[in-house]
């Protein structure tokens, strides 16, 4: 058994941009970023911030399009994806995304619907519903509200 699932709760950090496959289905992308607090053993305060760029497919992607904006709170789950490529300078670049197989919006005035959605199959799962690696449906885990954190 194997496992690619990446979690992240954070605030966007770009408004998102929707874009459509030569064969219609829509794709939307934009950035979340995470912050780490620590204190060192100098007793002096650090934060780190990461950035995660996330990938949405089809109906999601058009949600959120339509909702998400930049500065908000969002909760974003699905696998991470890796890309490799050589630049025109010959230098070798790479790239990690989160294709998303759900986007709950966390902040309150958001009263959008969530769904999750496979990637680029351009197949559809119904709301409140969730593709296993069988196919088979199974129910979400819970509202953002239930959320341990």
């Amino acid at each position: 058994m194997t496992l690619n699932k990446m979690i992240v709760i954070g605030n966007v950090g770009t408004d998102p941009e929707m874009r459509y496959t030569p064969n219609g289905n829509a794709v939307t992308s934009f950035r979340i970023a995470t912050n780490y607090r620590y204190t060192t053993s100098e007793g002096e305060q650090k934060e780190e911030t990461e950035w995660f760029t996330v990938t949405a497919w089809n109906r999601l992607a058009e949600q959120c399009n339509q909702y998400v904006t930049k500065g908000m709170k969002v909760y974003a789950e699905g696998r991470l994806k890796s890309e490799s490529w050589t630049g025109n300078d010959e230098q070798t670049r790479f790239r990690n995304e989160i294709v998303a197989s759900q986007v709950r919006f966390l902040d309150r005035g958001a009263s959008a619907p969530t769904e999750k959605s496979t990637d680029s199959d351009s197949q559809q799962t119904p709301a409140g519903s969730q593709q296993t690696p069988a196919g088979s449906q199974q129910t979400p885990t819970g509202d953002a509200e239930d959320l341990p954190w």
